[in-house]
C-alpha cells in the first residue's frame, strides 16, 4: 500500500503511485488521494532523495469524524471490544482510501461515483461498527450516547477546501502549564492543506512541505514567564536517566490507545525505560519488563514517535507496518540526549503518581483534529528560552541542534489510571496560576527533552527542501510537526513513586 523507494521515477511510475494510505486511529481522519494531472508529468521532476518537491497534484479528501474522542464513558469490561471496533473503523477508512485512489478514471466520468461507490458504502460499514460498539458497551451495563451514530457519515472535500480541522497551529493554547507558547508569532503558521510538497517517496501530499520549516533565528521570541510560586509550592526535581534507545527498541503498537491491536499506532515509537511494551503488554508484563533506566526501580514506559531524516535510506522497516507501509520512510535518527525530569507545582505540594497511570500528551492527529489537544514544542539548542514552535520544524543555525520537548499533564482526578478517551482522567494546570482544576490533585509533572543532530534543512529557490526531516505519524497527517506527542505509563517498585513526590515537595534536586 505504501511506497518506500526513493529512486528517480518516470512519469508513468509517478502516476502509478497515486495514493498514500490514511489510517486515523480511533476511526476518524482525512483520507488523502493524490492525482497527478498529465500536464504536470514531466521528466524534469525529481522524486525522493533528500529533497521535498512542490506538489502539482490535486488532493481529494474524505473527512471522517473521530469516534474515539467522543467515547468518554466506556466501562472497563467493554474497552477491549471497543478498541477492536475502533481498529475496524481504521481498516474501513483504509479500504475506502484504496478505492478512492484506484478509481480516478471512473470518478472523472461520473461525478456521483465517489458518493455512490465509496462514501455511501463507507457510511454503512461505519454505522454497523458503531452499532457494535454500542452493543459492547450496553452488554456490560454501560450507557451509549445514541448521538454517536451520527458519526458514521463522512464527507468529501477538494484540496482547496481543506484546512485540516481549521488548524493553523498559531492558535495552539495547550502548553502543559510549564511551557507557554505564542504560536501566533510563528511565521507562516497556516497549514497548507492539500497544497503539500511531496517528500516520502516522491508522493505529493505525504509531507513535510517547505511551509513546515522555519529559520528559528527569524522567529520572534515567544516564551512567556512561568507562574509565580506560592509559599506552598513544590519546587524540587527528580531526574531519571534511561538512555536514548540506542538498542533500537521499536514497534508501531500503542498499548494505551489500541491494546491488543498490532500496528495500532501506524508509526514507529522509540522506547526507553520499560523494555517489554507492545500491544499485548499488561500491568503484570510491565512489572517483569526490565528497564533501561539506571534506577532499576523505574520500570515506567516512556515512548515517542521517531524522527526520520528524509534522505532516501531504506530503513529496516521500509517494507513493514508502521514504516514504509504507513509511509514513514527514511533514516531513523537516535536522539543524542533524552532528559527525563519530574518537576513540581508552583501552587501546591504534589501527591505520588498512582501505579500504572497512563498519560498521553499531544495529539498524533492534531493536523486532522485541530489543535485542541496538541502539545508539540520544537526548538534549537541555544534558543529554548526564547522560542518554542508548535507547528513548525526548526531550521537551526550551525552548531545548534534540534530539540523536542514535552510537558505532560500535571493534574490527576485522584481515582482513575486511565479514561475511555485517555484524556479526561488527567488535566493541565491553569497556565497563569499553576492551579489544578477542581477535583484534581497535583502530581509530579513529567517533562522530557530530546536533542537531535540533524542535517540543516535548506529551502531552495525552486521550492524544494534539501535535508528535510520529520516525525513519524499517520499518513493523512502529512508528517506535520504539530502532531508530535509523547506517551507514558508509570510503573515503579521499591517505593520510588513516594520518593519522587517527597523529593519534589521538599525542594530537593534528586536523581
Amino acid at each position: 500500500m505504501g511506497r518506500n523507494t526513493r529512486k528517480r521515477r518516470t512519469p508513468l511510475a509517478a502516476k502509478a503511485i497515486a495514493a498514500s494510505a490514511a489510517l486515523a486511529l480511533g476511526g476518524g481522519g482525512l483520507i488523502w488521494a493524490n492525482f497527478y494531472a498529465s500536464a504536470h508529468e514531466s521528466n524534469n521532476q525529481t522524486w525522493g532523495g533528500n529533497q521535498t518537491k512542490a506538489a502539482t497534484a490535486q488532493v481529494a479528501t474524505i473527512s471522517c469524524p473521530d469516534v474515539q474522542q467522543k467515547l468518554t464513558n466506556v466501562p472497563w469490561r467493554a474497552r477491549q471490544g471497543v478498541a477492536t471496533e475502533l481498529a475496524n473503523l481504521d481498516k474501513q477508512i483504509t479500504e475506502a482510501y484504496t478505492r478512492l485512489a484506484s478509481t480516478r478514471d471512473a470518478q472523472s466520468k461520473d461525478p456521483s461515483f465517489v458518493q455512490n461507490s465509496i462514501v455511501g458504502p463507507l457510511k454503512d460499514k461505519r454505522a454497523a461498527t458503531i452499532d457494535r460498539i454500542r452493543i459492547d458497551i450496553q452488554r456490560v451495563g454501560g450507557s451509549f450516547n445514541n448521538a454517536l451514530s451520527q458519526l458514521a457519515a463522512c464527507t468529501t472535500q477538494n484540496a482547496d477546501q481543506t484546512t485540516a480541522g481549521g488548524n493553523s497551529g498559531g492558535q495552539q493554547q495547550n502548553n502543559g502549564g510549564q511551557q507557554q507558547n505564542n504560536g501566533g508569532q510563528q511565521q507562516g503558521g497556516q497549514q497548507q492543506g492539500g497544497q503539500q510538497q511531496g517528500n516520502n517517496g516522491g508522493q505529493a501530499g505525504d509531507g513535510p512541505s517547505a511551509a513546515d520549516f522555519v529559520d528559528i533565528t527569524k522567529v520572534a521570541p515567544n516564551v512567556q514567564s512561568k507562574p509565580n510560586k506560592t509559599p506552598n509550592a513544590s519546587s524540587g526535581t527528580f531526574t531519571t536517566r534511561c538512555g536514548v534507545n540506542a538498542n533500537q527498541n521499536h514497534n508501531s503498537d500503542n498499548v494505551i490507545v489500541a491494546p491488543g491491536v498490532t500496528n495500532g499506532a501506524h508509526h514507529v515509537h522509540d522506547y526507553v525505560g520499560n523494555q517489554k511494551v507492545n500491544a499485548f503488554s499488561s500491568n503484570q508484563t510491565f512489572l517483569q519488563g526490565g528497564t533501561s533506566c539506571q534506577n532499576r526501580n523505574d520500570l515506567s514506559a516512556y515512548y515517542w514517535p521517531v524522527i526520520r531524516e528524509q534522505d532516501g535510506t531504506q530503513e529496516k522497516d521500509a517494507n513493514a507496518d508502521g514504516g514504509g507501509k504507513d509511509l514513514n520512510v527514511g533514516k531513523i535518527l537516535v536522539a543524542q540526549q533524552a532528559q527525563i525530569k519530574y518537576v513540581g507545582s508552583p501552587a501546591s505540594k504534589v501527591v505520588a503518581m498512582p501505579q500504572f497511570l497512563r498519560i498521553i500528551t499531544g495529539d498524533a492527529k492534531a493536523f486532522v483534529n485541530g489543535p485542541a489537544n496538541a502539545n508539540a514544542h520544537w526548538s534549537c539548542t541555544g534558543f529554548e528560552n526564547r522560542v518554542q514552535l508548535t507547528d513548525k520544524y526548526p531550521i537551526c543555525p550551525a552548531g545548534s541542534k534540534v530539540v523536542r520537548s514535552f510537558a505532560f499533564q500535571s493534574c490527576w482526578d485522584g481515582q482513575n489510571i486511565d479514561s475511555a478517551n485517555h484524556r479526561t482522567h488527567v488535566a493541565f494546570a491553569d497556565p497563569g496560576s499553576g492551579v489544578c482544576p477542581n477535583g484534581f490533585k497535583a502530581i509530579p509533572q513529567l517533562t522530557m527533552r530530546l536533542v537531535y543532530n540533524v542535517p540543516q534543512p535548506v529551502i531552495q529557490s525552486d521550492g524544494t527542501v534539501k535535508n528535510a526531516y520529520a516525525v513519524d505519524g499517520f499518513p493523512e497527517e502529512l508528517h506535520k510537526p504539530i502532531t508530535d506527542h509523547d506517551d507514558f505509563i508509570s510503573v515503579t517498585t521499591g517505593g520510588l513513586a513516594n520518593r519522587i513526590a517527597n523529593c519534589i515537595n521538599n525542594g530537593q534536586n534528586c536523581a
